[in-house]
């Protein structure tokens, strides 16, 4: 009975690793490191999602046409412990995202830096996850 107990709780902490690391990613799995983005656009909306934030936002290309790009942020948690509150990212703000640009050409990026209009900066990402390191972030 004791090995019984033994195999099912080791299959079930198998399980949880399995798709606890499947439902994550790496940066460098999904956003290229050497394309560097600087967006500058209005919020479409906010996604206070868990694993990872996602910032929408509207910005116009070199053609003159609006494109929503999608920005990963942080987990909402961390976010929120670096000073992001869910009325300064309000449908219609104009901020600047400094980042990192989505492997497959999409309009998609890897935040790591948010210019608010009254000029406070705050970061954007997660640490450790394999993004480069450029000091925005004490912790890394």
């Amino acid at each position: 009975m004791r090995l019984l107990m033994s195999l099912i709780g080791a299959l079930g902490m198998f399980f949880f690793a399995f798709t606890s690391t499947q439902a994550h990613h790496a940066f460098s799995g999904e956003f290229d490191s050497t394309k560097p983005v600087n967006l500058r656009g209005k919020v479409v909306r906010m996604e206070w999602i868990n694993p990872h934030a996602w910032l929408h936002l509207a910005v116009v290309n070199e053609n003159g046409e609006e494109e929503v790009w999608m920005i990963e942020a942080g987990p909402p948690g961390a976010l929120v412990r670096r000073g992001w509150r869910k009325d300064s990212v309000l449908p219609g703000i104009e901020l600047v995202v400094l980042g990192y640009h989505a492997i497959d050409g999409t309009n998609k990026a890897n935040g790591r830096e948010v210019t608010f209009p009254d000029g406070r900066r705050l970061f954007a990402g997660s640490s450790g996850t394999g993004a480069p390191s450029d000091g925005a972030d004490p912790t890394d």
